[in-house]
Order: structure tokens, then C-alpha cells, then sequence
């Protein structure tokens, strides 16, 4: 983790690392609050600006993404590759897969120079789906 940190020009403290780790084993897409809720009880120092200009930190160097699947809710992925996210609208949990730059059509002209890519789809995961049947 703190090679991870240093590679990207930050350095590794205490709570950066803390919020990494949280980030790289919670798949679950944490908003700031989440993370923040999780990670005060094992530092109590913690503080909710500290997380959030952690997390800005994290994106402006390309350690994590923000996702926006959801009106004014922001989540953070330490996966910053090229992926779509599925949310489903019964249970909320959102589901990464993944996708190919070269397999999406657009009608873009190619002198543009596309930076980000982001994929959402919505709509209910095989659990919701299968309760709803029953």
C-alpha cells in the first residue's frame, strides 16, 4: 500500500494508508461517510475533512475514481481501470463489469481525445429479481 501511495507522489500517512486499504478490500463503492464511520472507530482522530481531501487527494492522482451512479450521493472505487458499475434499484448495491473501450459505439468524431469513460447501468441484480418472483 505505501509503495502504492509513493508510485503516485503522496505521502503514506497513517490515515491515507488507512483509507487505501479501506478502499482497496471494500468492493462495495463506500461513499465518504461510510468510510469515515468505519475508520473513526479504529482512529479516533479521524476527521471527516481529513477523509474527504484524502479521497480528493486519491482521485487527483489516479489512485481511485469517483462513481455518480446516484443524483448527490458521491462513492469512491480504488479501481481505476476501465470498468462499468450496475446498481440495482431494489437493494442499492452497485456490481462492477467489465468493458472494452474498443467495443463501444459512439458517434463521437475521432479528433476528439476521450480521457474517461464511464458506464452505468441500473436496473435489478438476479437476488432482487428472483425475491420478486417468488
Amino acid at each position: 500500500m505505501k509503495e502504492q501511495l509513493e508510485k503516485k507522489g503522496i505521502k503514506p500517512s497513517l490515515i491515507r494508508l488507512k483509507i487505501y486499504e479501506y478502499l482497496t478490500k471494500h468492493k462495495t463503492h463506500p461513499t465518504a461517510e461510510e468510510v469515515y464511520s468505519s475508520l473513526s472507530k479504529e482512529i479516533p482522530t479521524l476527521s471527516k475533512t481529513s477523509v474527504y481531501n484524502t479521497l480528493s487527494l486519491f482521485i487527483e492522482k489516479g489512485l481511485a475514481q469517483m462513481i455518480t451512479i446516484e443524483e448527490n450521493i458521491a462513492r469512491f472505487d480504488a479501481d481505476t481501470s476501465v470498468h462499468g458499475h450496475f446498481q440495482c434499484k431494489v437493494c442499492g448495491k452497485i456490481y462492477d463489469f467489465l468493458v472494452s473501450k474498443d467495443s463501444i459505439e459512439t458517434s463521437l468524431d475521432p479528433s476528439f481525445d476521450v480521457e474517461e469513460i464511464y458506464v452505468y447501468y441500473k436496473g435489478l441484480c438476479p437476488y432482487c429479481k428472483n425475491k420478486n418472483l417468488s
